[in-house]
Order: structure tokens, then C-alpha cells, then sequence
């Protein structure tokens, strides 16, 4: 599930720079999947350390916010520049 949940992450980044347009996207579900990897690599790391589904988790839940953090940032200046 890490995997193939995170392989999707790099094609909705890459349509987010592609579009400058983050309508549609729901921050609330993106915050959502940020807190289950925080758990996930949280519970991951206590009972197993570091080891590579750790690191999954992390790279995923990294790519989870930059993906946020582009919205956030074409939200902010579409709406400078006055666009829907």
C-alpha cells in the first residue's frame, strides 16, 4: 500500500506545478493522510526502528506536503494575480 500509494504522490505534484491551479484539491483530506503517516511512521519507528517501511512512510508523507505546500502557495498567488 506504501508503495503504490506513493508512487501516485509524484503525478498529482507534477499536475499541480503543470495546472497552477489547485482547484479541487481538499486540504482537509491532505491533512488527513499527513496525520495517518505521522501515526503510521510513529507506531512504525516504536516498534521496529528505522528501518526501509519507515523511510517509506516518511518519503511519502513528504511528498504528501510538498504537494500541500504548492497548493497553498498558486492558491496564494492565483489569488494576487486575481485568478479564479
Amino acid at each position: 500500500m506504501l508503495v503504490c500509494f506513493g508512487f501516485s504522490w509524484p503525478f498529482a505534484i507534477a499536475k499541480t506545478v503543470r495546472a497552477k491551479n489547485p482547484a479541487g484539491k481538499s486540504y482537509l483530506f491532505a491533512a488527513f493522510v499527513i496525520i495517518g503517516y505521522i501515526a503510521g511512521s510513529t507506531a512504525r519507528f516504536m516498534r521496529d526502528g528505522a528501518d526501509a517501511v519507515f523511510c517509506l512512510y516518511i518519503f511519502d508523507m513528504l511528498m504528501v506536503i510538498a504537494d500541500t505546500a504548492l497548493c497553498l502557495h498558486y492558491r496564494r498567488k492565483n489569488a494576487l494575480s486575481g485568478k479564479p
